[in-house]
């Protein structure tokens, strides 16, 4: 039976881990919002960061976007996570998945690493990352994990301050397809020298 918390240590000193869960009870110092361009929460992912957070998030967002104007699909923001466990939230929009021949792969693959520089910028050392427009934007989950875990694993070695990346995904089904990507992803590329760790 596949264990619902798998760890992998990538390189010398990262690790990236796959959970089954709630994300808004993250104690990592960053969580990631599945969000949309305008910032004002939604459904998913995104209304239950905003529930979870308090009213404040939604201030914080509105700042922003006032500042900013709409988040472009692929960019990346972080606020103050408000009533959240984690210190910020880091709000990415990802694709709408339109049979993939609308940038869709290099857009979600931006979400993941502008996340990762947001997470650096704020001096994080953990992150936690849902799965990104699998949902109601509709992006396959199947090439959805393989482009978050070869972005991660590949962004993740060249940060000074980010060393965990966990993910937590909503249902086994999502997060069988993510070891099988993360598995795949130790075989095609030994450079990333990812290594299950069945220690943890």
């Amino acid at each position: 039976m596949l264990s619902h918390h798998q760890r992998y240590r990538i390189g010398k000193d990262s690790s990236l881990e796959l959970v089954l869960g709630d994300i808004t009870e993250e104690t990592t110092d960053a969580i990631v919002n599945a969000a949309n361009s305008y910032l004002v929460g939604g459904g998913g992912v995104d209304g239950a960061i905003h529930r979870a957070a308090g009213p404040q998030l939604l201030a914080e967002c509105r700042k922003i976007r006032d500042q900013r104007g709409i988040l472009p699909p692929g960019q990346a923001v972080g606020t103050p996570g408000c009533k959240l466990k984690a210190k910020f939230v880091i709000h990415t929009v990802g694709p709408v998945w339109n049979g993939g021949d609308k940038n869709e792969p290099q857009i979600l693959e931006s979400c993941y690493t502008h996340c990762m520089e947001e997470a650096e910028r704020l001096r994080c050392e953990s992150i936690s990352f849902p799965s990104v427009s699998t949902g109601a934007f509709g992006y396959p989950v199947k090439q959805a994990a393989q482009i978050a875990m070869r972005s991660v694993a590949g962004y993740l070695q060249q940060l000074r301050s980010v060393r965990l990346v966990r993910f937590v995904l909503f249902d086994p089904h999502t997060h069988r397809i993510y070891a099988e990507a993360a598995n795949k992803l130790a075989e095609a590329f030994p450079q990333y020298k990812i290594i299950r760790d069945d220690a943890s």
